[in-house]
């Protein structure tokens, strides 16, 4: 499906057949594209570049499309490999992590750092914990395969 270019987001790069790669939807989602381009946020003479998520209902282009800038992508992208880092270890906890100690990392970034933690104000952090766990753990193949690809691309790159 064609992303559309007549709206604030403008594509310069894009994967329009996301729809046949989004994970376990693959093939029954509403996310039909992705796209790098200039900020729909854009004000005359400052110039952010984003990505998003284009989704469209069957009919029209949805609002509930996500547009975020690449700094934030990359630092999902942060937490979600200190995620997988703590739950590689986490069975060593009877709750999955530590109580008493919920940080999992700070990670340095801007003179400052990202914290990574359990979120202890989560009524039903032991229950939900237990249910993230089991599906990092069935989605496992999938997650490996893109991140996987990203080192490659990360090697190739330089990093």
């Amino acid at each position: 499906m064609k992303i559309p270019t007549t709206l604030k987001h403008k594509p310069v790069v894009v994967s329009e057949n996301y729809e046949k790669v989004d994970g376990r939807l693959a093939g029954n989602t509403d996310a039909k594209g992705l796209s790098l381009g200039l900020a729909q946020w854009n004000d005359r003479g400052k110039v952010d570049i984003s990505a998003k998520v284009w989704r469209y209902t069957g009919e029209k282009w949805s609002r509930q499309s996500e547009e975020l800038p690449l700094h934030r992508v990359l630092d999902l992208s942060i937490l979600i490999c200190r995620s997988l880092e703590h739950f590689r270890e986490a069975y060593r906890y009877k709750d999955l992590y530590d109580p008493e100690q919920p940080v999992i990392d700070r990670v340095g970034l801007q003179g400052d750092a990202m914290t990574v933690a359990v979120c202890t104000d989560n009524e039903k952090i032991n229950e939900d914990i237990k249910l993230f766990s089991q599906a990092l753990n069935d989605d496992d193949e999938m997650i490996s395969e893109r991140l996987r690809t990203l080192s490659k691309i990360l090697k190739d790159l330089g990093y």
